[in-house]
C-alpha cells in the first residue's frame, strides 16, 4: 500500500535522513524502532506532509504522491496518531472526531448525523464503554486513544501511523489497544507502529525496520529476530550489557528508611526496609498500590497509621527535608516545568526547599550526561531520555538519602534507558537507597537487588535478585505454584 524509497532530509545543513526505504502492506503492522534521534519522527512527518523530502519518492497503491501539507496527506489516506493527543477536552467525542469536517444541514452543523456516524465507528471497533456525546475530559487515557483512532477512521485513512501509542497507558489499557490494532488489520489498514517497548513490537508487528543515525539498518520479519539482536542493531551492544552489574549480595548498608505496619486507605500493613547501596524493585499489577506506596513515603498521600522511621512525613516538603526524593511516573505533568530552562528545572527543588547539595548545575548536567549540555534550552525541546535526566539532576541538587523512581524509563529509547540505569546504579554505589517501580519486568529483574511484589495494597511476597518473570507474576496475580 505504501512505499517510501531513498528518502533523504537535511535541516540547516545537518543530514537527518539518508537513503531510507520503508514499505507497508495492507493489513500489515510494520514496526519502526531506533534510539531518539534515529530519524523515526522525521520520516513519519515526511509521510504526513509536515516536511517535504529533499530526496526520494513516496508511492501509495503504486502511484507517486507528493504531500505539501498535512491536509494533503489526510486526503491521501494517511493519518498519524501522535504520542500527545490532539483533542479538545471540553468537546464531545463526536465533535472531536469530526472537528473541522462537521456535516452540515441547512447551514447548521448536523449533530445527529455526526453522532450517528461516530456511534457506527465505535460499534465497528467493538467499543461500548463510552458514547459520542461524552465529553473527552471525562474519558480515560486509553479511551482518548480510541477517539484518536476513530478520528483517523472517519477520515477514511488507509495508512495509520501510531507514535508511541502505549506511552501514557496503564498495563490493563494496553490490551485494549492491542485489540484495536488487530481490528484495523482485519479491515486491511496498513499500520506503521513506532515504539520503544520491544515487547509490543514482537506482540504486534509482522516486520520491523531499524533506523540508526538517520539511515535504515535493516528490515526483517519479527519472527526472524529476537530481543537481543534487535537491541544490538539499535544501539550496537548486546542485551546482556543492557543492565549494569548488581551490588554484591549482602553488601547493602544500614536501613535509611523503615516501614512497619504502615498504611492508609490504599495501603495496608506495609513492612519494608530501604537500605543504603541497594535498589529495591517494586512489582505488581495495575491497582496493586505501587505508585500509592511511593506517594505515601513521599508525603504526597501520607500514611495514616503504622511506623515510618526516621520520620513519617505529613507533606512533600517534610519528606524532602528528611532526605527523600521522588522521580514521578509522569515527568511532563508532575516532574518538570516544560517551558522553563534546563537550569531552572535542575534548581526546582533547591529553590522550593532551600536545600542544596553544593554541586553546580554545570557539574550536575555533566554527571547525568545530558546531550547536548545546554543549560538555557527549554526542557520541552529535549528528548524523553534527556528530560528524565533533568529530573534526576533536580533531585541530585539536594542529595537525597532515599530516592524513589516510578517508571524511571517510560517513553525513553533503549540507549537512554541504559544511561539512566547506570546513573541509578551509580547513586546506589554512592550509598543512596533506591526504590524502583517498573511495569517492565525485564527492567525490574535486571536492575533490582531484590523484588517486593504488591497485591491489593499489601506486600504479597519478596524475591531475591534475578527472579523469573513467572515467579513475579505468580505473586502479583495471587497464584500459588503447583
Amino acid at each position: 500500500m505504501l512505499t517510501m524509497t531513498g528518502i533523504g532530509k537535511s535541516f540547516l545543513g545537518v543530514r537527518v535522513l539518508r537513503d531510507v526505504d520503508l514499505s507497508v502492506a495492507a493489513g500489515e503492522v510494520h514496526a519502526v524502532v531506533g534510539e531518539n534521534g534515529a530519524g523515526k519522527s522525521t520520516l513519519m512527518k515526511i509521510l504526513a506532509g509536515v516536511h517535504a523530502p529533499d530526496e526520494g519518492r513516496i508511492e501509495i497503491d503504486g502511484g507517486p504522491v507528493s504531500f505539501g501539507h498535512p491536509l494533503d496527506a489526510q486526503r491521501g489516506g494517511v493519518a498519524i496518531i501522535y504520542q500527545e493527543f490532539n483533542l479538545l477536552p471540553e468537546r464531545s467525542v463526536a465533535e472531536n472526531v469530526f472537528l473541522g469536517r462537521e456535516p452540515v444541514r441547512r447551514g447548521l452543523v448536523d449533530r445527529s448525523a455526526m453522532e450517528k456516524a461516530t456511534a457506527e465507528l465505535l460499534d465497528g471497533l467493538g467499543v461500548h464503554s463510552f458514547r459520542p456525546r461524552d465529553l473527552v475530559r471525562r474519558l480515560s487515557v486509553a479511551q482518548q486513544q480510541v477517539v484518536e483512532i476513530v478520528k483517523a477512521l472517519s477520515q477514511n485513512a488507509r495508512i495509520v501511523v501510531m507514535d508511541e501509542p502505549t506511552a501514557a497507558l496503564a498495563e490493563h489499557e494496553v490490551e485494549l489497544l492491542y485489540r484495536l490494532v488487530r481490528r484495523l488489520q482485519e479491515r486491511g489498514i496498513a499500520i506503521l507502529y513506532i515504539s520503544h517497548r520491544l515487547r509490543e513490537v514482537f506482540d504486534l508487528a509482522d516486520r520491523v525496520t531499524v533506523l540508526k543515525d538517520g539511515a535504515r539498518v535493516t528490515t526483517v520479519p519479527t519472527a526472524e529476530v529476537d530481543t537481543d539482536e534487535l537491541v544490538r542493531l539499535m544501539v550496537g551492544r548486546e542485551l546482556r550489557d543492557y543492565y549494569p552489574p548488581r551490588a554484591e549480595p549482602g553488601s547493602a548498608g544500614e536501613a535509611l528508611l523503615s516501614l512497619r505496619k504502615a498504611g492508609n486507605d490504599r495501603l495496608r500493613d506495609i513492612d519494608l526496609d530501604l537500605r543504603a547501596g541497594e535498589i529495591v524493585g517494586i512489582a505488581g499489577l495495575q491497582g496493586s498500590g505501587r505508585t500509592e506506596l511511593a506517594k505515601a513515603i513521599f508525603g504526597a498521600e501520607p500514611f495514616t497509621h503504622g511506623e515510618m522511621t526516621p520520620l513519617r512525613p505529613r507533606s512533600v516538603r517534610a519528606a524532602v527535608r528528611a532526605g527523600i526524593g521522588l522521580v514521578t511516573e509522569d515527568r511532563k505533568a508532575e516532574g518538570l516545568a516544560l517551558r522553563q530552562s534546563v537550569r531552572d528545572n535542575a534548581l526546582l527543588v533547591t529553590r522550593a526547599t532551600g536545600r542544596g547539595g553544593g554541586r553546580s548545575v554545570k557539574d550536575l548536567l555533566a554527571a547525568v550526561r545530558i546531550s547536548p549540555p545546554r543549560p538555557d534550552q527549554e526542557v520541552r525541546y529535549l528528548s524523553g531520555g534527556n528530560q528524565q535526566k533533568v529530573v534526576l539532576a533536580k533531585w541530585m541538587t539536594v542529595a537525597p538519602k532515599v530516592l524513589l523512581f516510578d517508571e524511571p524509563t517510560r517513553g525513553v529509547d533503549v540507549g537512554a534507558k541504559a544511561a539512566i540505569h547506570e546513573l541509578m546504579r551509580g547513586l546506589a554505589a554512592d550509598g543512596m537507597a533506591i526504590m524502583m517501580i517498573s511495569s517492565e519486568l525485564p527492567e525490574l529483574i535486571g536492575m533490582s537487588d531484590r523484588v517486593v511484589v504488591l497485591r491489593d495494597g499489601a506486600i504479597a511476597g519478596e524475591l531475591p535478585a534475578g527472579p523469573t518473570e513467572e515467579a513475579v507474576m505468580r505473586l502479583a496475580a495471587g497464584e500459588v505454584a503447583a
